[in-house]
């Protein structure tokens, strides 16, 4: 909290250290193909694969597996789950809740895929973008059925495990642009958030993390107007230090370490140290969590999360005085 303050934190937070995440019943019953399984399908119908050399799964977008054949009547293809689980089905979830030290870790719901991603997972990615033009009176209709679902799912996180921190993706850009321009965006998107994060925030939630591991720097003023407190998966495309001048105490920015640059299979011990410590330097000590852009502690090749996190403990006793990290 110091470092989101803007306060004198005494070393650099370390990834996602802070945030003990939680797995809902609904996100462990929603289908989920394992790294090189054969694809699945989810509770929305869609088919999603993860294939052995991909940072995370994927939907399945050839013309027999998209959900929404025709956007016109797209009432007739999709059959939106219930997020509401029966009490016992928390059961266990609560157990794992109640032994987290709430002293030392923000109990954090992860919730993916986000508003955006639900659409493009139904749509297929460019016959969402199409649609944006094409037939924006749907796009509403889905969005608006998203955020309904998405808001009855957050009233029984809430109601089971009154967490923290919320942990939510939704990928908003490529490296060099934002899907969508800022005027669609607050259009479209920026509604279904409010809402969304404006529930967790009333029902005790203090910290908004939001994974987009992506350009998107054209559309923080929104970020903060859906109530986002961290930006989790900022991509160095990003003019970091910019942002961090313009919206620091509004916003915090994790990440500046790009996977696609350390999290190579020929990825070496010296790469990963340049890589965190220019980040670390560049992007200073205040509202910045030096972090690799992917939407979980973990990495595509092994050893490569934990060599950064190792890194940024030597990155904070070069750059805090008497620091301890790492001790």
């Amino acid at each position: 909290m110091e470092t989101m303050k803007g306060g004198k934190p005494d070393r650099f937070v370390k990834g996602y250290e802070a945030l003990a995440l939680v797995m809902t019943p609904f996100a462990l019953s929603n289908v989920r193909p394992t790294k090189g399984a054969p694809p699945l399908k989810n509770k929305w119908g869609v088919t999603i694969c993860f294939p052995s050399n991909a940072p995370g799964p994927f939907p399945v977008h050839d013309a027999e597996h998209i959900v929404i054949k025709d956007i016109e009547h797209w009432r007739d293809y999709v059959t939106v789950p219930d997020p509401v689980m029966p009490e016992e089905a928390w059961a266990e979830t609560i157990k794992q809740v109640e032994e987290i030290d709430r002293n030392e870790f923000f109990v954090t719901p992860f919730v993916a895929p986000g508003v955006f991603e639900q659409s493009h997972y139904l749509l297929e990615i460019t016959n969402c973008l199409t649609a944006f033009y094409t037939n924006p009176d749907e796009m509403h209709e889905i969005y608006d059925m998203i955020t309904e679902f998405e808001l009855r799912y957050a009233e029984d996180v809430c109601k089971y495990i009154k967490p923290d921190a919320l942990f939510h993706h939704d990928d908003w850009g490529s490296q060099k642009s934002s899907f969508i321009s800022p005027a669609m965006f607050e259009e479209f998107i920026l509604p279904c958030y409010k809402q969304i994060y404006g529930y967790y925030k009333s029902h005790g939630v203090q910290c908004i993390i939001h994974h987009s591991d992506s350009y998107g720097e054209n559309l923080v003023p929104y970020m903060v107007e859906m109530g986002m407190d961290v930006w989790q998966g900022a991509m160095s495309t990003n003019n970091i230090p910019k942002i961090i001048k313009e919206y620091g105490g509004k916003l915090t920015i994790m990440g500046g370490i790009d996977n696609g640059k350390v999290d190579r299979e020929d990825w070496t011990r010296e790469l990963i140290h340049e890589e965190t410590f220019r980040a670390c330097r560049e992007y200073g000590t205040k509202y910045y969590i030096p972090c690799t852009t992917m939407g979980d502690p973990a990495s595509i090749y092994p050893g490569v999360y934990e060599a950064v996190m190792e890194e940024i403990d030597k990155a904070s006793a070069e750059m805090f005085k008497g620091s301890k990290a790492g001790a």
